[in-house]
């Protein structure tokens, strides 16, 4: 789902109280015209909205949601949210089960319904290495839910609270309720004093400058690997290519050779054909002549003995 950055959402410091809640926020394409129906999700101090078009939670006095693979939180129903970094989400969030994700995404698949979300594979050995155990815990120690700000419901369309201050003074009036993770409790919009703001406030414009450096480095790093895969596809392109030009090539020399070799072999057939043929008209001519040689010379021994027997006949007449 598209969505707006009004800023780059809050980075937690060590060295100051942690935030979840600040004056920064991002429109994150999620709208709740009216207080959600939430369920407690059975053996967890998390509630859930079965009827919501996102993956949509409230556990610890804020209400959390996870869109398009970030993590978003808010102390009222309908945002404003801020961003909440992974190595800051409190872990009973992370340990929701799959089934539980009214729209997950598509890398959730696979991946057993009944157990929380493979953070580690997705987020990377970083955060499993400093969030050793994240998924085993005691569950006969499990605190109880914390109560729901039904006083909310109050507040929808037109009277729903958008500035941050009055949201703050209508949750003062209506909701008591003590976060117990650190991380919730030592932001709560009860609790911050103006000097904590003030603090927040310089540190977070430095980590956000660090956080679009990180950003720019990591847009760099995919377009610079974009670039190598797209030459290293162009070099497997072009010795493709070439090996099929190669292949052809030699293709053609084959049969120009097997063409070459066949009119040869055509030409020593012809050749040896017309020798056969003029062999064999030479030796004909020679029986022809040397039976018209022996013809005639029989023909002459005739007709000499004839001569002869007559010549002896006129002789023997002449003598009688």
């Amino acid at each position: 789902m598209r969505y707006r950055l009004i800023a780059l959402s809050i980075l937690f410091s060590p060295l100051l109280p942690v935030p979840v809640h600040a004056e920064v926020s991002i429109s994150i394409g999620i709208n709740m015209p009216a207080y959600p129906r939430l369920v407690l999700v059975p053996g967890y101090p998390v509630y859930y909205d079965p009827y919501a078009s996102s993956n949509y939670f409230f556990y610890d006095g804020m209400y959390w949601v996870y869109q398009d693979d970030n993590w978003y939180a808010s102390y009222w129903y309908n945002g404003p949210w801020d961003w909440v970094a992974p190595e800051y989400m409190p872990l009973f969030v992370l340990r929701i089960p799959v089934r539980y994700y009214r729209r997950p995404p598509p890398y959730f698949y696979g991946w057993h319904p009944d157990a929380p979300p493979l953070w580690g594979r997705y987020w990377g050995p970083d955060w499993e290495e400093h969030h050793r155990g994240w998924d085993h815990w005691d569950r006969r120690a499990i605190p109880p839910p914390a109560p729901l700000p039904v006083y909310q419901r109050e507040y929808s369309g037109n009277r729903y609270p958008r500035e941050r201050e009055e949201q703050r003074s209508i949750q003062s009036r209506h909701y008591r309720y003590q976060p117990r993770e650190d991380v919730i409790q030592q932001h709560s919009p009860l609790h911050a004093t103006p000097e904590q703001q003030r603090q927040y406030e310089q540190r977070h414009d430095q980590q956000m400058q660090r956080e679009l450096s990180r950003r720019q480095d990591q847009q760099h790093q995919q377009e610079q690997l974009q670039r190598q895969n797209q030459q290293r596809q162009q070099e497997q392109s072009q010795r493709q290519n070439q090996q099929r030009q190669q292949e052809q090539s030699q293709r053609q020399n084959q049969q120009r050779q097997q063409e070459q070799s066949q009119r040869q072999n055509q030409q020593h057939q012809q050749e040896q054909l017309q020798r056969q043929n003029q062999q064999h008209q030479q030796e004909q001519l020679q029986r022809q002549n040397q039976q018209h040689q022996q013809e005639q010379l029989q023909r002459q021994n005739q007709q000499h003995q004839q001569e002869q027997l007559q010549r002896q006949n006129q002789q023997h007449q002449q003598e009688q």
